[in-house]
């Protein structure tokens, strides 16, 4: 089959045996490395930035985490079903990351919580275009034996961008104010974006003529609606990594050790990464997603603890980034082995719509039991919810994966 010139700069159309798109994991591992270098050169500083310098309460600040990454959530099942029905996933790649080079830097001239709360939707607005498809187009560029190790080397590194972010705003802090970080951070977005446009491969797949609704009743069934509600279950009581950073801020850490903590978080995630892909492809993602949950079962019996001293939260911060590691690569096989080719980028986008919305709920809970009853009540509210979804994920792993 011959190529046509035009091809090469943004669709190559063949058959599966001429074209090896396993480049893509790579090249799209890059591309999330850099974004989160910029991204975490910001959100290592931001919870001190949002509770020092403009005032914010943990409830607020709750709030703003979770409807922003319901909102990044929520915009991945639209942009996840849009990838199927046009058979093309990188323009959709390209706009999300686009988006979210231009909103961060904005931070730097917010002056109140409104202002914080729109950047961070903008934001995760862009994640959220992004994700479904890119986690699609990760599936189809390897065989389905090596699912797991594409997501596995995908999220280690993406972390790896993430230990090297907040390193570069610990260095930076006792230099430059806070607002000048984060117009920074837009020089290593720019590189992922040229990544995206110049190295990452569209592989073509055959679009859906069907309704995005009858697409997602197509997938919404069986054990993928099964494995959905323990995720939800899981998500409704998973508090984010922002609570581990005031965890530090809490034990007496000083403000500028708390992106510290933040890098441990990203190196533990960074190095768990790929074993627990390589380990999902050869036991089944459902036994290490069990492992993920019982580390953050134990994050949270340590918090529960309540014993304020930089070491447990230096311990919380290592648990928590294995935890991301393992649960995040374990979900994302389930849902790519459990979904067709032509609609695993509405798959991941019904995925991450069910995660939103619990993330939402979860950490605006979290917050508000944090900052009016106390660390017991809030930990071990999160410890109930994950040992429910513990129990519900030995139920329904009984049976081998198969696509519906």
């Amino acid at each position: 089959m011959k190529l046509k010139n035009h091809n090469r700069l943004w669709f190559i159309v063949l058959p599966k045996k001429e074209a090896n798109y396993k480049s893509n994991v790579k090249n799209l591992g890059f591309v999330s490395m850099f974004t989160d270098i910029s991204s975490e050169m910001i959100f290592g500083i931001l919870p001190v930035f949002m509770i020092d310098e403009l005032g914010l309460g943990k409830g607020i600040f709750g709030f703003i985490e979770g409807l922003g990454e319901s909102v990044g959530y929520g915009s991945r099942t639209f942009s996840g079903a849009l990838s199927d029905k046009l058979g093309r996933r990188k323009q959709l790649v390209f706009l999300g990351y686009f988006l979210s080079t231009v909103a961060k830097p904005l931070f730097a001239i917010s002056t109140a919580w409104q202002h914080v709360l729109t950047v961070r939707i903008s934001d995760r607005l862009g994640k959220g275009i992004r994700n479904s498809p890119r986690d699609a187009l990760l599936s189809d560029s390897v065989k389905e034996t090596q699912v797991g190790r594409a997501f596995g080397l995908h999220r280690s590194l993406d972390s790896v961008g993430a230990v090297v972010g907040p390193l570069i705003a610990f260095l930076l802090i006792p230099l430059l104010e806070i607002r000048e970080i984060f117009w920074i951070s837009l020089i290593p977005a720019i590189v992922a974006l040229v990544i995206i446009l110049f190295f990452v491969k569209e592989k073509r797949i055959i679009p859906r003529d069907a309704t995005v609704l009858s697409n997602f009743r197509e997938v919404l069934r069986g054990r993928f609606l099964l494995f959905m509600i323990v995720f939800t279950v899981f998500s409704l009581g998973a508090f984010n990594f922002s609570f581990i950073l005031l965890e530090g801020m809490d034990a007496g850490l000083a403000t500028a050790l708390i992106p510290i903590v933040y890098v441990v978080i990203n190196i533990a995630h960074a190095i768990s990464g790929y074993p627990a892909g390589i380990l999902s492809d050869r036991i089944g993602p459902q036994r290490v997603l069990l492992i993920g949950f019982g580390l953050f079962f134990a994050v949270a019996l340590l918090g529960f603890s309540s014993a304020d001293t930089w070491y447990v939260a230096i311990a919380m911060a290592s648990i928590f980034g294995i935890y991301l590691g393992v649960s995040i690569t374990s979900q994302k096989t389930i849902v790519s082995k459990l979904a067709s080719e032509n609609l695993r980028g509405t798959a991941f986008g019904i995925y991450y719509l069910f995660i939103g919305v619990s993330f939402l709920i979860a950490n605006t809970v979290f917050g508000v039991l944090l900052e009016n009853f106390g660390t017991q009540q809030a930990y071990g509210y999160s410890m109930g919810m994950c040992g429910v979804a513990i129990f519900m994920l030995l139920v329904v792993s009984r049976q081998k994966l198969s696509k519906a």
